[in-house]
């Protein structure tokens, strides 16, 4: 693949991502935007949370459960902020490591590093599978797997 094309499918793969963190973003009188964020799953994703065991979900499922902490009033408020992101692509298959800062209800700060799988078809690039976990500091993190800020 010409480095042309890498490089703006790079792009293109950092926009999908900072996308999905965009979109889950709301407050009072605000809604999140859940068709970015299902728009950006491939069919059949699965997403594997922090928390364990390790259980995988849907993306639905993604969705559903932070719709229900919403609107039963534990999170009123909650913003995801990306911070750094690392890609890595080989013809139609990629990899990308993504920072992320969270705000729940404007005080709890946690921070976390997703794992992306993506697959491009018929010219798009889709999220297969993401898993993450938490960390104190991302920059720090991607300092020890001998990464720098962006990738």
């Amino acid at each position: 693949m010409p480095s042309t094309e890498i490089s703006r499918d790079e792009d293109v793969i950092r926009a999908l991502i900072k996308a999905q963190f965009d979109s889950i973003d709301w407050a009072p009188g605000r809604n999140a935007d859940w068709r970015t964020v299902q728009r950006g799953f491939e069919q059949g994703a699965q997403l594997w949370p922090a928390r364990r065991p390790a259980r995988p979900q849907s993306s639905d499922d993604f969705v559903d459960r932070l719709r229900k902490l919403r609107d039963d009033g534990t999170l009123e408020s909650f913003t995801e902020t990306g911070a750094g992101c690392h890609v890595w692509i080989i013809g139609n298959v990629a990899v990308a490591l993504a920072g992320c800062e969270m705000v729940e209800n404007g005080s709890t700060v946690t921070r976390d590093v997703s794992g992306f799988l993506l697959v491009k078809d018929a010219g798009e690039w889709r999220i297969a599978a993401q898993a993450w976990d938490y960390v104190d500091d991302i920059l720090a993190a991607f300092a020890a797997a001998g990464l720098g800020e962006d990738g």
